[in-house]
């Protein structure tokens, strides 16, 4: 099962890495999220692929999508280059960086969310099923 937490009045549900390649699995299903936390060591040769699956994801769940990755090189030699990013329902990028600093704010607003839902309902026509480990 994936972990989801309510703080604050906002369900956030949590993902790690290759999930974020996995529609299905990171699929909002009723609304049960409104923000997606998805954690990962994203090496910099499949960057590219990061910063289009995590807007994928925000627009396909309507929800807010952070995407944290780290920054670095790591023991193997894997180059990590931090594109970290905030995400709208939307799929508009909207973190912002301060100059010299790895850090982003993000303002999300529940009341933004829940209007766009409210007008745009396309979870409500998603197909019921369920995701099974039988052989």
């Amino acid at each position: 099962d994936r972990l989801a937490v309510r703080y604050r009045g906002w369900n956030i549900a949590m993902i790690v890495c290759y999930d974020i390649r996995f529609p299905v699995w990171c699929r909002n299903r009723a609304n049960e999220y409104d923000v997606l936390l998805a954690v990962a060591n994203w090496p910099k040769v499949r960057i590219d692929a990061w910063n289009k699956l995590l807007p994928a994801r925000a627009i396909e769940n309507l929800a807010y999508l952070c995407g944290v990755t780290c920054k670095g090189v790591d023991d193997k030699g894997f180059e990590y280059d931090g594109s970290s990013e905030v995400y709208d329902f939307k799929g508009k990028p909207i973190g912002i960086r301060t100059e010299g600093s790895d850090i982003i704010y993000a303002t999300l607003s529940k009341e933004k969310i829940d209007a766009f839902r409210s007008k745009f309902g396309a979870w409500r026509d998603a197909d019921s099923f369920s995701i099974s480990d039988d052989e």
